[in-house]
This record gives structure tokens, sequence and C-alpha cells, in this order.
């Protein structure tokens, strides 16, 4: 079908349309915040994986969290700087449906483990004498697959649409990466099918989700005004707000990109929403838990004191 119909065999990335001084400082702060998030999301995962203490579902699913982070990060973040610094600012055909793909499915994932995390805290919160049987390692490892799976056959749907449609020019994608969006505005023929499933999947993805956790932090915030510790209720919100922080920033950002009336400059608002998703945001996350979450903090410590002994 990409034979017959698509005669683009590559396309250029405009990225951001700035002077070569701009764009080189904007590279080396980019690869900055590139640095921080692998480093912070790889802390996040050793401590995890080190710390006894934080085998637990919750941070289970952080761990999961962690992963979607980096790979999003890495499947974004250094085509843009490589483009930062060079002239020909081109991606051929396959690699740019690949990234489309990489970049649907890990968003797609993120918002699903978000909620299979807001699930967890409920069932802690709100059903403590149950919380080991309810999310025993047999039904957190069956969400986390799930999350996976839906994430990318979704976002295989996507790609499935966009492979049915003719691109036979103009080849410059208004965006640092092969972003849905920007994709299909070159495609010559009809889109209005792909528009109308990107707007279901988005309710789907995004709404549906984002009502589970309200509803489910209603239920959290209740439960927790009724622990009679004042000690309870602030390790109750500790832990909660720092999951609200980041539900807040990645949905919130999501929402206005797919869902939201588009500005006078969608491109721009674009990039700079999708500039959030792919790299504030992962780099945010784990310094959200980090400076937030006690438990994280003691195993920080642990762990620097336990390699200092030896």
């Amino acid at each position: 079908m990409m034979g017959n119909q698509t005669s683009v065999t590559e396309f250029l990335l405009l990225g951001f349309l700035l002077s070569p001084r701009t764009q080189l400082l904007l590279s080396g702060l980019f690869s900055l915040f590139y640095a921080f998030t692998l480093l912070g999301n790889g802390v996040i995962l050793g401590l995890i994986s080190l710390d006894s203490r934080l085998h637990t579902p919750m941070y289970f699913f952080l761990a999961h969290l962690a992963i979607v982070d980096i790979s999003y990060a890495s499947n974004n973040v250094p085509k843009m700087l490589a483009n930062l610094l060079n002239k020909r600012k081109t991606i051929s055909f396959v690699p740019c449906i690949i990234q489309t793909f990489l970049y649907m499915a890990f968003a797609h994932t993120e918002c699903l483990i978000l909620v299979m995390m807001s699930y967890d805290r409920y069932v802690a919160i709100c059903h403590p004498l149950r919380y080991s049987v309810i999310m025993s390692w047999r039904v957190c490892t069956v969400l986390a697959v799930t999350s996976w799976v839906c994430g990318s056959l979704l976002a295989l749907v996507h790609v499935v649409l966009i492979l049915r449609l003719p691109f036979c020019g103009p080849c410059e994608i208004n965006h640092f990466f092969c972003e849905i969006l920007s994709v299909l505005k070159l495609a010559c023929a009809d889109t209005r099918l792909n528009q109308v499933v990107i707007f279901v999947a988005s309710v789907f993805i995004l709404l549906g989700p984002l009502c589970l956790v309200l509803v489910s932090y209603t239920r959290i915030i209740s439960a927790i005004l009724r622990i009679p510790s004042g000690e309870g209720r602030r390790k109750a919100f500790s832990t909660c707000s720092s999951h609200l922080c980041v539900v807040g920033l990645f949905f919130g950002s999501a929402i206005v990109m797919y869902m939201a009336p588009k500005s006078r400059h969608p491109e721009e608002q674009q990039k700079i929403l999708s500039l959030f998703y792919s790299l504030f945001n992962p780099m945010l996350n784990p310094l959200i838990y980090s400076l937030r979450n006690a438990e994280v903090k003691g195993a920080l410590r642990r762990v620097s004191w336990k390699q200092t002994s030896v």
C-alpha cells in the first residue's frame, strides 16, 4: 500500500524557526534537560529495584511510568537535538511513521498507567484492610500489561489509518518530530476519518481516564479527611498530591493539544505542547515524586548510605 500510494520518501522537519545561534543555545539547554530526564527516571528505577521497602504496587506502577517517560523522551528528543545542529533536517518515511507510532503508544500507555496509579491509591486509602488482596502482584501485572497492550494497539490503529493515505507532497512537517496532526496535514486525501478517530480516541484515552481519576480522588480526599491522625493525613496527602501534580500536567496539556479549539497559531502551539510532553513532563515527574515523597527520599538516603559504607 505504501509503495502504490506514497511518492514521498522523506520529510523535512522544520522544527523551531530560529537563528542558528539560538538553535545552538537551545540544543545545549535541551541536551541538559534530556540528561536530567534520563538521570532522574533512572534513579527512580534504581531505587525501586534496590530498596525492598519500595517493592509495593504503588512503586511498581511508578517504575512503569519512569520507563514510559524515558522511552517517550528518547523517541523524540535525540532527533530534535540532531536537527537543531544540522542544516539538513530530513527523516525518511518509514522512520517517521515509526516515530509517530511510538509517540502515540507511549502517550496512551502513560494515560493508562496514571489511571492505574490512582486506582492503587484509592484502594490503599479507602480499603486498606483489603489492599493486599485487591492489589495482588498478579492483578498489578495484569493492569500494567493491559496498559501497554491497549496503548500500543490504539497507536497501531492511528498508524494503519495514516498508511491508507497517499503522500505526494509537500513534504515539510512544521514540527520537530513526526507528530500525528502535523503528518496528516501533508496527506493528499481527505483526512476526516483520521480526525474523527483521533477525537474519539482522545475521549476514550483522555476524558474517560481523567474522569476516573477525579472520581477516585474525590473519594480519596473524603477518606483522608476522616483519618483521625494528623500524621496519617499528612502522609496520605503527600503521596496523593504528587500523583495529582503529574496527572494535572499530563492530562491538562494533552486535552489542550487534542481537544481544545485551535489558536491562530496552531503549529506553534503544537510545538510548545509537544516539547512539554517530550521533555519537560518526563523530566518533572521524577522530581515531583522524589521531592514530595518521603519514602523515595528515605530510599535514596538508605541506598546512598549502603554505597558509602561499602
